[in-house]
């Protein structure tokens, strides 16, 4: 025991983290294709798991919700950097990160919808917008240093932007949100 008689906090193996990320990316793929509403064993299936090791990871539907939304978050925010350092250009990671914002805008429309009438929505959607608006803050940053974007363009209002045109494809299948966040994203170039 420590000093405060509480038992200390271990963190967890890498084996146990390997498994949850797996169970988290098989529940946004299976959130995406049926909804947040799915089976669990639709999503143990997709895991390659039992439905027990998902209740033991995640003993209400909701914990699991919020896991995801939180999994995506971070996925999302952690692949601006590497985009930035890895792609030819700073215009192109934006890009490249602007498509993996509308992947998760698919994910996160199903889970907001079922989060609205949950107290812990508005600190998700804080955790959102803490997590994201800087990373898109730093990709335009750099697209415009290097001349190759409007340098007049707000990272939070891109987002909106392009969450608003995300919104279409709920509902029509021949809305294709991904081609005209392109067509946005193309108007941000600067004239040659």
């Amino acid at each position: 025991m420590n000093d405060s008689d509480e038992p200390a906090t271990r963190p967890k193996r890498a084996d146990a983290r390997r498994n949850q990320q797996t169970l988290l990316d098989a529940a946004a793929e299976v959130f995406v294709a049926s909804g947040v509403e799915a089976p669990v064993r639709d999503i143990a299936a997709k895991a390659g798991v039992g439905v027990g090791t998902i209740y033991r990871h995640f003993p209400t539907r909701a914990e699991l919700v919020i896991a995801v939304y939180r999994h995506q978050v971070d996925a999302c925010a952690e692949a601006g950097p590497s985009l930035l350092a890895s792609s030819a250009t700073p215009y192109a990671a934006l890009g490249q990160w602007i498509d993996l914002f509308v992947d998760f805008l698919a994910t996160k429309h199903g889970l907001a919808a079922a989060l609205r009438s949950d107290a812990q929505f508005e600190t998700l959607h804080s955790y959102f917008i803490d997590r994201l608006v800087p990373v898109c803050t730093q990709l335009l940053d750099a697209a415009s240093q290097a001349g190759q974007i409007r340098s007049d363009v707000e990272a939070y209002e891109l987002m909106r932007g392009v969450g608003n045109l995300c919104i279409g494809a709920d509902n029509d299948r021949r809305y294709d949100a991904r081609r005209l966040v392109g067509l946005l994203i193309a108007g941000l170039r600067r004239p040659d």
